[in-house]
């Protein structure tokens, strides 16, 4: 019998214990800076698009005064493993998983019922760069299944008037991503751009688009993630703090 791909990571001070596969996409630091950045309103409803194994709603589900999550995940295994997860932290009553694919979003769901959308989408167009040979990292790397206006149309179609959508995606896109968030009516209004380290270039941005909003950007101070090799920030470290 071949070794398990199976383990887990533990979020003492949010009392979640996450397990993640090997064999398919782990989540990183990314994904705890997204759900961090996110903001929900008190009661909200909110949809996580390309989920995963279910990181964001389920550290949103205690750092948030969010109602209902919705958890959407096209490959089956990821879902399986986010349902799990779910299920592990007795959330099922606060997060739904829900195997489908954002291309599918208007025979899945009733529009404009999301007050929040998150996404940590796939970075690279589909031949970008080199493919990992896991079809399954493949698939969260690439844009082998949906592609970045896929992401934002999903988004804009489930958001209510007023809702805002909170992705992190890549710098060297941010001309894209402005052109496609204005296409779907989601007027960027807050940035952040991330650095690994204080003298590098960023290499992640976050941004929120708001459905149907005035133009007016607001554009945060840099997030610098490591202090030096291996290291934290200060400011990695309380937002570490808060998910953990």
């Amino acid at each position: 019998m071949p070794p398990s791909t199976l383990f887990s990571s533990t979020f003492p001070k949010s009392s979640l214990t996450v397990f993640q596969d090997k064999s398919l996409f782990c989540f990183g630091i990314d994904a705890v800076l997204l759900a961090d950045f996110s903001q929900v309103k008190k009661g909200g409803n909110v949809f996580d698009l390309g989920s995963g194994n279910g990181i964001i709603p389920l550290l949103m589900s205690r750092t948030t005064p969010a109602k209902h999550f919705t958890a959407l995940e096209v490959q089956s295994e990821s879902a399986a493993l986010a349902s799990k997860n779910v299920e592990v932290n007795h959330l099922e009553e606060k997060i739904d998983v829900i195997c489908g694919d954002i291309k599918n979003v208007r025979t899945l769901f009733k529009p404009e019922c999301a007050d929040t959308v998150t996404s940590n989408p796939p970075y690279a167009k589909e031949n970008a760069v080199r493919k990992n040979p896991n079809q399954a990292k493949n698939i969260a790397r690439h844009e082998v299944l949906c592609t970045l206006e896929d992401v934002v149309c999903a988004a804009a179609y489930l958001l209510k008037s007023g809702g805002s959508f909170y992705m992190i995606h890549r710098p060297e896109r941010l001309s894209e991503i402005f052109t496609t968030f204005t296409k779907y009516h989601l007027e960027p209004k807050t940035l952040q751009l991330v650095y690994p380290f204080v003298d590098s270039s960023p290499t992640m941005i976050m941004i929120e688009g708001r459905k149907n909003a005035r133009p007016e950007l607001k554009i945060l101070p840099p997030l610098v993630i490591y202090k030096e090799k291996g290291e934290y920030t200060e400011a990695v470290r309380k937002i570490i703090a808060i998910a953990t």
